[in-house]
């Protein structure tokens, strides 16, 4: 059986503990969860969900049959063989930084669009919006010019079926 990675978005109810009945449902079935993100929409009382997960075709199947039964989940759309647009969020702190290090970060962020949204004399925080695979690239990037001087955050994956095929 072969395994890969898929995306599912959900429309649920937005009030307290749906994010909880979700993760619940996916993790006591011992499904792993690679991405979690939640939003709301448009509308205040729905809430927009993207879970990526590693899972086979079989298992896939009969997650998203249990979530189409779950009564806060208004709908289920299977991103598998779509075209999406996907995007993931990553800040990286760099700290101990010689003025020599920030004007390389400052170069790193101008060739890769990146955001630098926060300073101070030795340490520089910068912004990644791009794929999964873009940010991993940065992460070790960062890594290897900046050895046991960073600090990593990121959110997992926002996705939404693209309008064009020819804008991917």
């Amino acid at each position: 059986m072969e395994v890969k990675k898929r995306y599912i978005s959900l429309y649920v109810e937005n009030r307290i503990g749906v994010l909880a009945k979700i993760s619940g449902l996916l993790a006591g079935k011992s499904y792993n969860m690679n991405t979690l993100t939640v939003g709301e929409t448009e509308d205040p009382t729905v809430s927009r969900m993207t879970i990526g997960l590693t899972i086979d075709d079989i298992t896939f199947e009969q997650v998203k049959k249990q979530l189409n039964r779950c009564v806060v989940v208004i709908k289920v759309i299977d991103l598998s063989g779509v075209k999406i647009h996907k995007k993931e969020l990553l800040f990286i702190k760099v700290s101990s930084c010689s003025e020599k290090d920030k004007a390389e970060i400052f170069r790193i962020a101008q060739a890769f669009h990146l955001e630098i949204v926060d300073y101070d004399r030795h340490r520089v925080m910068v912004q990644c919006v791009k794929t999964e695979g873009e940010n991993n690239d940065m992460i070790a990037l960062f890594n290897d010019l900046f050895v046991n001087r960073i600090e990593v955050v990121r959110g997992g994956s926002v996705a939404m079926e693209a309008i064009s095929t020819q804008n991917q």
